[in-house]
């Protein structure tokens, strides 16, 4: 791997070679760097203060200064009191102390407050980047605290540290517990959604990763906190309460695990462990997805991702289908298997064909207890395509849907910078594949219609040799037997694909059958001419190039506008189509990892699926802080989005 080059950017990662294949990625570019004062050190590899800091004074809990303002991280020359920046390291009290010495100074005294702070409960704040003025990004905190606190004996007592998964779920719940209490105050941390996944928010740090403690794991709460101010003077008072009400009521809340707390937890962890039960016999049984009888999967609005707990009916599987999984929790649970190959999804409008395939689609991941989807899981590299006209194809070989286009423009490495909705969608479906996934899901109401189908009568009028277009009727088959990659596609208005379709669902009032049987009737009786192919031509995967070197000044950005678009430097990518990037923290860690994709792991020699194998390894070893140490509110995102994020980078080159 090419040595990072110079440029006004912090690097988490160092370089070398791992016995995995391919070059490993270790070097991560991140956002501009922090100013000289910031505050970076953790996992108790902090400054210590040298001198009389920690001077006498009564440290009162919730007190000030009561022997004329000791005992805070200032101290008095002459009668007045100076500050300085170096990171502290003293008991809580001393900082509410101190931010009520602070009350009417300027807003820049704030960073004062940088340092550790051991609360006595046994927990410890971190105050790491203290933000500059009242309208910059709010301050960095981490709260850490050994997993042997009395309040955390179920962790131990349960064995919810004893795998990666419990230690997930663990993360995931702590995550939720704690925003749902830093709600309505000046703290805050992401907000989760319905999946249980990967968190920065939340860590678990083994013991030689924290000096601090000597117990096997710490907890490690990413928040930030909005410091107070009355135009840019500080309000130290207020400041105060934040940290001796709110911060403390919060964390002792979350950290007590016990009572019906503890119950939730126990059920999340189960929820957790019982979807990756289901995917491993997913995997196992060769099938796409299993959906278990009584799933909910209407959601609330097309807007909340909350289940429809009013007038939802309840799935339930048809015998031809039937299948029953032992699971470690749920136990026997009898469900809708459905098998690999071409699986076709019908029904009248409104009818719940769409929300049968978002459900299958959202099966990727595990859900909270009481999402309705707990027992759906999907293989975890499904992708679903649509067209997304506009979007950038960079070196895609478009071959197996466009054949020629006028003027001999090339299709075998097809690049445009505008793509049609044809075009968009057939890139999609090559570039999926070539990321690895095993099976694709497509919904007729967007997709684009030529690349779906071309009837008789079309085909009549237009010749084959003056359309270059090879509608997925013919090659979806091919797709199946020959590369292995089975699609589901939701179908209404038209019955060429009951041709090809292995298996037909139907939906009638939400109610699933299977109509397979019926559809095979229906073909018989009315035949249409054969169009299917037998190949699925795919060329060598694509080998993308470094980014070039920086040859201009300009803001060096790293970030995600909601799940809608990343943003690096001046390039903005729409990943709006990205159906399995589900939570904003998944696009801020696509961002991250496009950045160190593209200025630290493409070489021009390795295919992207190995420089994606690489990156995902390197997750697997160190986790979101691989990324972007302690920066941002990140969530992991599979490979295959990210593979989609790097398609859609307009400036990309490949080879």
């Amino acid at each position: 791997m090419r040595a990072p080059r110079p440029a006004p950017t912090r690097m988490a990662i160092g370089g070398e070679d791992r016995a995995r294949s391919g070059a490993h990625l270790r070097t991560v570019c991140q956002d501009l760097p922090m100013s000289d004062d910031r505050y970076s050190g953790r996992d108790g590899r902090h400054a210590r203060q040298d001198g009389g800091d920690r001077r006498g004074g009564d440290r009162g809990y919730r007190g000030g200064y009561r022997d004329g303002g000791r005992g805070g991280p200032g101290y008095r020359d002459g009668g007045r009191r100076r500050y300085d920046d170096e990171p502290r390291d003293g008991e809580l009290s001393d900082l509410i102390g101190h931010l009520h010495a602070l009350d009417g100074r300027a807003y820049p005294s704030y960073r004062a407050i940088l340092g550790r702070y051991l609360a006595p409960e046994g927990w410890s704040l971190h105050i790491d980047r203290v933000q500059a003025d009242p309208y910059a990004p709010p301050t960095r905190i981490r709260v850490t605290a050994p997993t042997s606190l009395p309040s955390l004996a179920l962790l131990a007592r349960e064995g919810l540290l004893a795998t990666a998964d419990r230690r997930l779920a663990l993360a995931d719940f702590l995550a939720r517990e704690i925003h749902a209490g830093f709600k309505g105050t000046a703290l805050s941390i992401a907000a989760p959604g319905q999946e249980i996944l990967e968190r920065s928010a939340v860590v678990l740090l083994p013991a030689a990763s924290s000096a601090e403690y000597s117990g096997d794991w710490s907890i490690e709460v990413r928040a930030r906190m909005a410091l107070p101010a009355q135009g840019r003077s500080i309000q130290g008072h207020g400041a105060a309460r934040i940290v001796g009400r709110d911060l403390i009521r919060e964390i002792d809340t979350a950290l007590s695990l016990t009572g019906a707390r503890a119950e939730r937890l126990l059920a999340h962890v189960e929820a957790l462990e019982d979807h990756r039960a289901l995917t491993a016999a997913v995997r196992e049984a060769g099938w796409v997805s299993f959906l278990a009888d009584g799933s909910l999967l209407p959601r609330r609005s097309g807007v909340s991702d909350e289940p429809l707990r009013s007038g939802g009916v309840a799935l339930r599987a048809p015998e031809s289908l039937a299948a029953t999984v032992d699971l470690p929790h749920a136990g026997a649970v009898r469900g809708t298997a459905v098998p690999a190959g071409v699986t076709v999804i019908v029904g009248g409008g409104y009818h719940g064909k769409s929300t049968l395939l978002a459900a299958i689609e959202r099966g990727v991941y595990p859900h909270v207890p009481g999402d309705g989807r707990e027992l759906v899981a999907t293989v975890p590299d499904a992708v679903k395509v649509r067209a997304a006209d506009g979007r950038a194809v960079t070196g895609v070989d478009l071959t197996p849907f466009i054949s020629h286009l006028p003027a001999g423009r090339d299709t075998a490495a097809f690049t445009t910078r505008n793509a049609s909705g044809s075009t968009s969608q057939a890139a999609a479906i090559v570039e999926a594949v070539e990321a690895g996934a095993t099976a694709l899901l497509l919904d007729e109401d967007t997709s684009a219609t030529n690349l779906l189908i071309r009837d008789a009568r079309m085909r009549s009028l237009v010749a084959a040799e003056r359309e270059p277009i090879t509608p997925l009727v013919d090659r979806v088959g091919a797709l199946s037997s020959r590369l292995g990659v089975s699609t589901v596609m939701v179908m209404g208005g038209s019955g060429d694909y009951l041709d090809v379709a292995d298996h037909v669902l139907l939906l009638d009032s939400y109610e699933l059958r299977d109509a397979t049987e019926q559809a095979r009737v229906v073909v018989a009786e009315q035949p249409r001419e054969g169009t299917a192919l037998e190949d699925f031509p795919l060329g060598s995967g694509r080998i993308p190039a470094p980014a070039p070197e920086r040859t201009r000044r300009g803001p060096i950005r790293t970030r995600a506008r909601g799940t809608d678009a990343l943003t690096l430097d001046r390039e903005e990518v729409d990943i709006s189509d990205v159906a399995g990037i589900v939570d904003p923290g998944q696009a801020e860690a696509a961002a991250h990892a496009l950045r160190a994709l593209l200025e630290q792991r493409f070489d021009s020699a390795s295919t992207l699926r190995e420089c994606l194998d690489d990156l995902e390894a390197l997750l697997d070893d160190e986790g979101l802080d691989a990324l972007d140490e302690g920066g941002a509110f990140l969530v992991r995102p599979r490979m295959v989005d990210v593979a989609a994020a790097v398609n859609r980078y307009r400036p990309l080159e490949v080879g």
